[in-house]
């Protein structure tokens, strides 16, 4: 399994971005029953689970990011996607895709997310 994020760049606070994640050699049978999710690490700090969606659609958010962020998934396209809206500086940190299914966790690269003040 390989995950490609993208959609990651610099916003000013009160702005917007979209990321995405495409799973790839993976099977669409296999994909639609896993965990699918990203995290964010900030410099000096550990990384944190910042939205999940399950396989049955349940999501689960981060307190800091409910109301502000959707995580949503595709199938058929075998995408998650993370809507990030009212950012702050706070969510300024790399931002990793993440896939469990059966048990093996799998992370894609990171891409950036830089919200200026």
């Amino acid at each position: 399994v390989q995950l490609q994020a993208s959609g990651g760049g610099l916003v000013q606070a009160g702005g917007s971005l979209r990321l995405s994640c495409v799973a790839q050699r993976t099977i669409l049978s296999s994909f639609s029953v896993a965990d699918m999710g990203w995290y964010r690490q900030a410099p000096g700090k550990q990384r944190e689970l910042v939205a999940i969606i399950h396989g049955n659609g349940n999501t689960n958010y981060a307190d800091s990011v409910k109301g502000r962020f959707t995580i949503s998934r595709n199938s058929a396209k075998k995408t998650v996607s993370l809507q990030m809206n009212s950012l702050n500086p706070d969510d300024t940190a790399v931002y990793y895709c993440y896939m469990l299914r059966d048990g093996t966790p799998y992370w894609g690269q990171g891409t950036q997310v830089t919200v200026s003040s």
